[in-house]
């Protein structure tokens, strides 16, 4: 195996399990030191009082890797402030920051309680905020002091935040959220050396079984090599981008762009609106389905 990552300290969220469980360990197989983060929550986001973290941890140190557990709550601010300080204490720096956490509370809109939904926003959007946002500061820190890292950063959006997914409307909304973050994270961070990339991941996970047919599905480690890969110095010049991956097959995602327009020139009349937008529609592709419709 090469050492892709020789010598990088990496921090993986919801690590214990699942998808998360498969970038830790791919990322330490290539040689960095990880972090490995999880709660220790059910599905539905949970508390079931488990170390998942501590088993992957051990699973890497058997294998010669180096890595140490964190059971920190992403979403809370100061909780995800000492993770990255827990990096910095045990392996002297951060360079990869590998955004997973995540669970699902899946309802029809007109059925989804105001609990769910906070519930679900603040794990994946507010996790990815918090884990950027301190990272981000280290690492603004360190070029400022002539220290300037090869960091990178890889989200976890998802075909349901980008296509759309019936039963999903707030899982949707955060991994859209989370894709529009990594544009804006890709462009402000630039300067200190930081690439910001979301991938979208598919494979049979706990949050994925019973929502449908999975027996076809992709494993979770077929998405890890690109999550390796994204992490490495080697990817210097890709970043603000979002890659989906569904086994051996890698789409580099196109996302929201202008279409066809038409400028009247002054202020539009609202009983001329409508033939001006079915016009531009008239011209524009058709949007991929939504998932489920």
């Amino acid at each position: 195996m090469s050492k892709l990552l020789g010598g990088r300290v990496a921090i993986v969220t919801g690590a214990g399990r699942g998808i998360g469980r498969a970038h830790a360990l791919e990322l330490a197989s290539h040689g960095a030191a990880v972090v490995v983060n999880d709660y220790g929550v059910s599905l539905a986001g949970e508390g079931t009082g488990e170390s998942p973290a501590e088993e992957v941890v051990a699973e890497i140190i058997a294998a010669g890797g180096r890595a140490v557990p964190n059971g920190a709550d992403v979403a809370d601010f100061e909780q995800a402030a000492a993770m990255v300080q827990q990096a910095v204490d045990e392996y002297g720096a951060l360079d990869i920051l590998v955004n997973n956490a995540g669970f699902v509370r899946d309802r029809m809109l007109v059925n989804t309680s105001e609990e769910e939904w906070d519930a679900v926003i603040r794990v994946h959007l507010k996790g990815h905020f918090a884990m950027l946002r301190h990272a981000g500061a280290y690492w603004r820190t360190e070029s400022k002091e002539g220290r300037q890292r090869a960091a990178r950063v890889v989200n976890t959006s998802s075909g349901a935040g980008l296509q759309g997914s019936v039963g999903q409307a707030t899982y949707s909304a955060a991994k859209a959220g989370i894709a529009g973050l990594t544009l804006v994270a890709a462009q402000e961070l630039g300067r200190y050396g930081v690439t910001v990339n979301a991938i979208a991941p598919v494979a049979r996970t706990r949050m994925t079984e019973g929502a449908f047919d999975t027996s076809a599905m992709a494993l979770p480690e077929d998405n890890s090599p690109v999550v390796a890969w994204l992490a490495s110095e080697e990817s210097a010049d890709v970043t603000g981008r979002v890659i989906e991956i569904d086994g051996g097959r890698i789409t580099l995602e196109t996302g929201w762009a202008h279409g066809p327009s038409q400028d009247l020139g002054s202020r539009w009349d609202a009983v001329d609106v409508g033939a001006a937008v079915r016009s531009l529609i008239g011209q524009a592709p058709e949007p991929e389905p939504v998932y489920g419709a």
